[in-house]
């Protein structure tokens, strides 16, 4: 279309509007149906409020279905998305985010829909799931069926998902487990603001993102680390070395954190020339990584030198049943994002091992 065409287009529709190319949707919905073949993923439509449902026989040509935030657009799905599929003689996929349902909503769901993505565990145990809140002493991953020991009792299943995550790891010096929230911090997003306009350290260069979200809040950073260039993400390389209020101590280490009832400052040790100095400051940030919690489970499963357990995309580990999911496994980038996708495989793998697959 032309400026001029464009522009009687915007004094003849109403506000808001959606404009659809449906041969560049057509293009874009090929090039995702190759991405399906050569994975073997499964790619669905994120509905919207308005679900352009005259689109649907479209793109049940190429996807695999929908997700739905609400009723409604369940409905759609298994009603405008399946004929096409169907047609293909393919099964619909209708997933749904579970909001606080009536009652008397649940059949209608249970029928439109073949996974519930719930937003708490109340909403899970409505449809019959059973929580238990443990702590697990002793798992047995290789028995028929599995075992798990926890300070509940015994509980028994023929599939387990490990799900226990990652913590910062602690940088090891006198006092640190004591001055935690009292100036010693591990996340600049959660922390950051307490220190506007104040002096931070921040401690190890793996994750530079914290240091320059700190210095956006506070009037001084800091940087130490132990070698001379940084190892973090290289798009934050510039920006950081930019900023007038951060300064870089290479080939330093802290050996002391300087308090009296709050952290007052850090010393630092020059690793090749063994002197020492003293930093004055308002907090600290440690970055030095994160440790997985798979103590409980590396003697049974395969772990990598960080103690991750491995585990493809398909979060399938070396044993069969046993599932691992979100920080606790191996995987290039660990955010939200990728720990719900691996849920979701998770939840995959284990109906088929059940069903009788590998």
């Amino acid at each position: 279309m032309t400026e001029a065409e464009w522009a009687d287009m915007e004094r003849l529709l109403p506000t808001p509007c959606y404009v659809v190319d449906e041969a560049l949707i057509e293009e874009n919905l090929k090039i995702l149906k190759g991405v399906m073949d050569r994975t073997g993923a499964r790619i669905l439509l994120a509905q919207k409020a308005f679900s352009m449902y005259a689109l649907y026989p479209l793109i049940g040509e190429y996807l695999c279905g929908a997700t739905a935030s609400g009723l409604y657009e369940a409905r759609l799905c298994a009603e405008e998305m399946a004929k096409p599929l169907r047609a293909r003689g393919r099964k619909v996929e209708n997933h749904i985010f579970s909001p606080a349902y009536k009652e008397a909503e649940f059949r209608e769901i249970l029928r439109c829909c073949d996974h519930i993505v719930f937003n708490s565990w109340k909403q899970a145990e409505r449809f019959g799931a059973k929580s238990e809140y443990a702590e697990v002493s002793r798992l047995n991953l290789r028995a028929d069926p599995k075992v798990l020991e926890t300070s509940e009792g015994t509980f028994y299943g023929k599939t387990v998902v490990l799900a226990s995550g990652a913590a910062p790891r602690e940088l090891g010096v006198a006092k640190e487990a004591e001055l935690a929230g009292r100036g010693v911090a591990y996340c600049a997003a959660c922390d950051g603001a307490f220190y506007r306009g104040k002096t931070v350290v921040v401690v190890g260069g793996g994750n530079s993102a914290d240091a320059l979200l700190l210095s956006r809040i506070a009037k001084n950073v800091i940087l130490v680390h132990r070698r001379d260039t940084l190892r973090a993400t290289r798009i934050y390389h510039q920006p950081l070395l930019s900023r007038e209020n951060v300064e870089f101590r290479w080939n330093s280490t802290v050996t002391e954190l300087l308090h009296h009832d709050h952290l007052t400052g850090v010393r630092l040790r020059d690793m090749i020339t063994g002197a020492e100095s003293t930093v004055e400051c308002d907090g600290v940030f440690i970055s030095v990584g994160r440790k997985p919690a798979s103590d409980l489970v590396k003697d049974q499963l395969e772990v990598d030198r960080g103690g991750y357990i491995i585990a493809d995309e398909t979060t399938k580990t070396a044993i069969p049943g046993v599932y691992a999911v979100g920080d606790v496994r191996t995987k290039p980038l660990r955010q939200i994002a990728t720990a719900i996708a691996d849920g979701a495989a998770a939840v995959h793998m284990a109906e088929e091992y059940l069903a009788g697959g590998a």
